[in-house]
């Protein structure tokens, strides 16, 4: 089936711009409940699914044979900021394991954070690792490393880190992975399908504190996430903003190229979702959209009319059009 369209932007009266998607919202058992478009479009989840990533490290009791906190396990699921708050987070994590900056293997960018972005740029400095997004997975990952006594080289494929995080990737998604790209940060990204990725939040959506050792390091990612959305993302930022406003009570994850998942324990649902043409504006809509249809978040919210229902105005501040759902997306 084809991908439908979700969300519209309209200028002068006329349709100029339309996103089509793929959508799945799936029960506890990862039976689906609605779709949209083909639920079985094999897509590279990138940073969606890094709480899939991170389970390892806390299956393993790495996470508490180091003291991680859950301020930690966020980070390791997150795409953050750059922020102080976060690179200096990552940067005692690494220094209480016996490791800095140089061990990672994330690679660097300039921060996403503008104040800690335009000091870089004001002084003249160049930014490290700790300002990649990823780099508190990777902290994540070097520390299941260090548990399991695995060499130093985590981001290559066929390293124990990245062995179990297929495995675990694939029990979870319920598929086999057809392929593995390389991710912007260097690790390993496995395919599946949109219903595969959806099916993996759903076990995360079941997850419960009395379950098995996977079951409860689940529990334990989620409620990191959502009790710390500052640290998953930053200030702005759609997941922060939008696991704010539904009060914490669930995880929202993006991923690069306009991939975005919910887990939401509390209604027993999990959503996974591709903008096909890989616009992160018609992503961060569309799962307020679906947000919204769940009921879990209220539409009259203002993330809601800064996600979904924007006004788009010219440099001069007059009423240029407007992005909003199509037309039967998410009834």
């Amino acid at each position: 089936m084809p991908a439908v369209p979700m969300i519209e932007l309209w200028r002068g009266g006329l349709l100029e711009s339309v996103h089509m998607g793929h959508a799945v919202i799936c029960d506890e058992t990862g039976q689906v409940v609605q779709a949209w478009g083909d639920l079985d479009a094999v897509i590279y989840p990138r940073s969606s699914c890094k709480m899939v990533q991170a389970l390892p490290l806390v299956e393993s009791g790495a996470a508490d044979r180091h003291g991680l906190t859950d301020a930690h396990l966020a980070l390791a699921c997150a795409s953050h900021s750059g922020a102080a708050i976060h690179t200096q987070t990552v940067e005692r994590w690494l220094a209480a394991i016996g490791l800095s900056e140089s061990d990672l293997r994330c690679g660097t960018h300039l921060p996403w954070d503008n104040e800690t972005k335009n000091s870089l740029v004001c002084s003249g400095r160049q930014p490290c690792q700790l300002h990649n997004n990823c780099s508190g997975k990777h902290a994540g990952f070097l520390t299941y490393s260090r548990h399991i006594k695995a060499g130093p080289e985590y981001v290559e494929p066929d390293h124990p880190m990245q062995q179990a995080v297929r495995a675990v990737f694939e029990e979870l998604t319920g598929l086999p992975s057809p392929g593995w790209g390389i991710d912007g940060c260097s690790a390993p990204n496995f395919a599946t399908t949109v219903h595969g990725l959806a099916r993996a939040m759903a076990f995360f959506a079941a997850a419960r504190e009395t379950g098995d050792a996977r079951e409860r390091a689940a529990h334990r990612l989620v409620r990191a996430m959502g009790a710390n959305p500052v640290l998953v993302a930053g200030e702005g930022r759609a997941c922060t903003e939008l696991m704010r406003a539904i009060g914490g009570r669930g995880a929202i994850k993006t991923g690069a190229e306009a991939v975005y998942v919910a887990i939401l324990p509390e209604i027993g649902r999990a959503v996974a979702l591709k903008i096909v043409d890989g616009g992160t504006r018609a992503s961060e809509a569309a799962m307020t959209a679906l947000l919204v249809h769940l009921g879990v978040l209220d539409p009259a919210h203002p993330v809601v009319r800064k996600f979904l229902d924007v006004e788009l105005r010219s440099w001069r501040g007059l009423h240029a059009g407007e992005m909003r759902r199509a037309p039967g997306f998410p009834a």
